[in-house]
């Protein structure tokens, strides 16, 4: 099975969308090419993938994203750029 993965993609207006998803290469296909994309990121194509990482689980990943969507666009862009551990 798929790790969990909590992301960040920048839209084409620079805005930010955090998600999470267990199929990270499906979900960012989806919302670039596709209906199943959020409603958020439809009108805001491209997208791309600005950070992410993987989660132990789904409810991990659920209480992740929660603390993420409440962060201001200059922490959200911040934790993008940290390098990967």
């Amino acid at each position: 099975m798929n790790p969990w993965h909590i992301y960040i993609v920048e839209c084409a207006d620079k805005t930010l969308y955090t998600g999470i998803t267990n199929n990270l290469s499906r979900r960012l296909d989806e919302h670039n090419n596709t209906t199943l994309g959020a409603k958020y990121t439809r009108g805001r194509r491209p997208v791309t993938l600005t950070y992410s990482c993987a989660m132990p689980d789904k409810s991990t990943a659920l209480k992740e994203e929660i603390r993420i969507k409440k962060l201001s666009k200059k922490s959200k862009i911040a934790l993008a750029q940290r390098p990967a551990s």
